[in-house]
């Protein structure tokens, strides 16, 4: 017989010892689209600001810097690429080639791939 998450071996149920807290809740949802580059700095604990990605046309490639045109698959989610939404490890189409996301766009203001060889 599996055990259920979040239950004791004789089925009674852990409580949790307080609520979260509101720095402790998850933000929005983070979604990078593609078009004309846009930018979020979001303040955090201790003053600390972190910049993201909302929309990109560009991406870095081995120092330059090219054209993104299409988003062609995301291997996390086949559904995410019909809405252009990019995440690490999708690839996309540039006027270099076939790219591959290496970084994730969600918690850095830039966006890194490397070359596909076809």
């Amino acid at each position: 017989m599996p055990l259920k998450k979040g239950r004791k071996i004789s089925g009674g149920k852990y409580i949790k010892r307080r609520k979260k807290k509101s720095r402790e809740t998850a933000g929005q949802k983070r979604i990078v689209k593609l078009g004309e580059t846009k930018r979020k700095t979001k303040v955090g604990l201790g003053k600390t600001k972190k910049t993201f990605l909302l929309k990109i046309s560009s991406i870095n490639v081995n120092g330059k810097k090219a054209e993104i045109k299409n988003v062609i698959e995301t291997p996390s989610n086949r559904f995410l690429a019909r809405q252009n939404i990019i995440t690490k490890g999708t690839i996309v189409e540039t006027s270099l080639g076939k790219v591959k996301i290496t970084n994730r766009p969600t918690q850095e203001a830039v966006l890194n791939g490397i070359l596909i060889k076809e």
